[in-house]
Order: structure tokens, then sequence, then C-alpha cells
């Protein structure tokens, strides 16, 4: 039979091996925790006709490499004020930053981006790059190939004039995400988010990507933004790296994240 003091030495002995045992995991908790701070959070921004699911692929990716990642819900009310919305959200973020947009969510980060030191990399996917005075309609047109206009449903007219943009339920897969499985475009284009017709035509100053490092992803068979547009841009840019995905459609980051990913890893590595 176990004496009290028996008992209590038998105690002490148990708590020594439990402290032990937690003081050893702690190098591994203060290693792992400055691995994820080592590096930069992804901020992915979607542009018209889509919403943040779209990054969802790429979302689960960039997580499983460590990376903490804010897919924002992009207004797609006008230039501006989208900008303003993204820009508001950089400001909570500590630390470095990469600033990822889609289509005309490109547009968004172009300016988000201003005055924001700790947006170290800019990634276009599929994405509008204007320069000052250009709008995403302006570039759009700046080489033939676009076949989005006659996609668009009619114009849905808002209490304050202006018009919201879709595209129509069933011209959405062969315009918008021809290389994505059907059932999966049917409920894209189901929950697309609308934008403003005056969204597509509002241009704005000097833009970030003059500033900051540029990359470039675009799919060769995009028919919303011809390839020849991408091209132009990235060159303009002077883009770190251009890549087109031969065979993507306009939601490459859906069909190819890997491509994407590889991407954000190389902009993440050079901009330490």
């Amino acid at each position: 039979m176990l004496t009290k003091n028996r008992i209590k030495a038998v105690r002490r002995r148990l708590y020594a091996v439990l402290l032990a045992a937690f003081i050893a995991t702690i190098p591994q908790a203060i290693y792992a925790q400055g691995a994820n701070m080592s590096k930069p959070t992804v901020v992915l921004v979607h542009g018209a006709f889509a919403g943040s699911s779209s990054w969802n692929n790429v979302t689960a990716k960039l997580l499983a490499e460590g990376y903490t990642v804010v897919a924002v819900a992009n207004p797609l009310r006008g230039v501006k004020s989208d900008a303003t919305y993204v820009a508001n959200l950089l400001d909570s973020i500590a630390g470095p930053v990469i600033l990822v947009g889609h289509s005309y969510g490109g547009n968004v980060i172009s300016y988000a981006a201003n005055g924001k030191s700790q947006v170290k990399a800019l990634v276009y996917v599929s994405g509008v790059a204007p320069d000052a005075g250009e709008s995403a309609s302006t570039l759009v047109g700046k080489f033939p190939g676009s076949t989005l206009g006659p996609t668009l449903a009619p114009a849905v007219v808002l209490a304050d004039g202006s018009k919201d943009l879709y595209i129509m339920q069933d011209k959405y897969h062969a315009q918008f995400a021809a290389d994505v499985p059907l059932k999966e475009s049917q409920l894209m284009a189901a929950t697309q988010r609308p934008i403003t017709e005056a969204a597509l035509n509002e241009s704005g100053g000097a833009p970030a990507w003059k500033t900051i490092p540029s990359w470039f992803l675009y799919g060769s068979l995009d028919k919303n933004i011809p390839p020849a547009v991408h091209a132009f841009m990235a060159n303009r840019a002077g883009a770190k790296r251009a890549v087109e995905v031969k065979g993507a459609s306009h939601v490459v980051m859906i069909s190819h994240p890997d491509e994407l990913v590889k991407l954000i890893d190389e902009a993440a590595a050079q901009t330490r």
C-alpha cells in the first residue's frame, strides 16, 4: 500500500515528465509560427460574373502551403469605390501582401495597391491591368477577339439609374468557363455576381503596376479578354513572368490552379 509520501513522490515525477514533454514542443511551435509568418498574406480579388468561391481550388492549395489567404467579396460597383474597399481591407493586414486580381479584379488591385507599402507583388489572372485613363472596356476592345457583348443578358436597371450586367446562363459555359465541367459552370452561372455597366467603363489614375512587380497568367482561349490584350498588358507592365496556359478559358485559376500557385510562390520568393 502506497503511503502519502510515496504518492506525492509519484505525482512529482509525473509532473516533471509532463513538463519536460511540454517544453520539448515549444521550439517546434515557435518554428512553425515563424514559418507561417515568413509567408506573405495572399489577398484574392475576384472579377465580374464570379464570386469569392471562384478561388476555392487555389485557396485550398495555398492554405496547404502555409499561406494566410483572404478572398475578398469584391462589390463590383465601380473602380474607385471597389479599390477603396480593398485598400481598407489591406490596412487591416499586418505584414507583406501578394495581391491577386482576376478579370475586372485586376483593375481593382491596380489602384487598391497604390500607397500600400506592404503590397509586394501584383498577380493578374486573366486580369485587366489599365494605365491612367483606360477602362476595362477600353482595354478589352484594344485587340479583336472578345465575344462577351452578345452573351450579356438584358441589363437590370437599378433604382439610381445604374445598370447591372449578367452573362446569360445558357451562354455562360462556352463564353466564360469552357474548360470547367459543365455542371460546375452551371452552378457558377446561377450564382454569378453582376457588375455595373459604369464600372466596366470607369478609368483611373496612375496604376500600382508601375511601381510594384507584377506577374500575369491567362488562357489561350479566353473569350472575355483576348490573349493579345493580356500579352500587351504584361509586356507594358514589365511583368516578371507572363504565362499563357494553352486551352484555358477566362477562369484559368479554376481549371489550372497549380499554375497560379506556382506564380504566387515565385512572387513570394522574389519579394521577401
